[in-house]
């Protein structure tokens, strides 16, 4: 497993888990116009990177293969509705909930891995996976309801996922296209919204600066999640997707302050243990090769 995959997929996940704090500062836009600057700015940051690089000799082949262009424009339907989804969680004081999805992601994407793909986890990981699935059930039952925004969240995420594993595109390539899909979505809703009135029509050059931003800040945990993607196996991508939900965890709790019930602890403590379990082997498996 290349170590630079492995570092990639997890420096993502922690940028992900700092997220809430980011959009706190965008509370005044509505989700869906959030979404659409999500979307137009990350285009312009990796247009610029493209240009700046003169890597455009890629996009013409692609767009002559319909079956490429098909598979990114549901990745970027999966993204996009992802990125609403959980925008609107965080500004109704769901940051618990969402973080709940994303520890479900995980293990979407290690079924996924063996239905899809043919990995097939060591013991130690099987034990993990099953710590882990307890833990994410007690959560469910102690809610006393389906956590339909969890579990939304972890289907789009864990989805498109296995699109960028199998994507024959670079990180970089790929985003890209999957931003161009969405820009006569993005550009026009983002027109449409000024022109009615909308949330970003009044806002204050603070919140358009934090709007600018949404460009690279979407961008680069993005570029760095498929880059890892590639290069990891997919149970090990979906496990290493803890970090983010435990940060937006912390966060919900001792920044944000939302309500956390005690029963819901014994639940998350079950998902941490089996994330040390799963890393603790995995590091063991990577010092083993060093060691020799």
């Amino acid at each position: 497993m290349p170590r630079t995959g492995l570092l990639a997929a997890a420096s993502a996940y922690l940028m992900w888990g700092l997220f809430p704090l980011y959009f706190h500062h965008l509370a005044s836009v509505q989700a869906v116009e959030v979404v659409l600057h999500r979307s137009a700015w990350s285009l312009v940051f990796v247009g610029l990177l493209l240009a700046w690089q003169r890597r455009w000799a890629w996009l013409g082949p692609v767009l002559a293969q319909p079956r490429t262009v098909g598979v990114f424009a549901v990745s970027a339907l999966l993204l996009s509705s992802n990125w609403a989804l959980y925008v609107w969680a965080v500004q109704h004081g769901q940051v618990l909930e969402s973080s709940l999805g994303y520890f479900i992601n995980p293990l979407f994407n290690v079924l996924l891995g063996v239905l899809v793909l043919g990995e097939r986890p060591r013991p130690v990981q099987w034990a993990a996976i099953g710590l882990a699935a307890l833990g994410v059930l007690w959560l469910g039952w102690v809610a006393g309801r389906p956590p339909w925004i969890a579990l939304a969240l972890a289907a789009s995420f864990g989805l498109y996922g296995l699109l960028k594993k199998l994507a024959p595109l670079g990180a970089l390539e790929g985003l890209a296209l999957e931003t161009g899909l969405l820009a006569p979505l993005a550009f026009g809703g983002l027109a449409w919204a000024l022109l009615q009135g909308g949330d970003s029509a009044h806002a204050s050059a603070g919140t358009w600066g934090w709007l600018l931003l949404a460009g690279p800040f979407t961008a680069v945990p993005l570029l760095l999640f498929a880059y890892g993607a590639q290069r990891i196996p997919l149970g090990t991508l979906g496990l290493l997707q803890y970090l983010g939900p435990s940060v937006q965890f912390a966060l919900g709790v001792w920044v944000l302050h939302e309500p956390l019930q005690p029963d819901r602890l014994l639940g998350f403590a079950l998902i941490w243990t089996a994330l040390l379990i799963y890393s603790g082997e995995t590091v063991w498996r990577l010092r083993r090769p060093a060691a020799a």
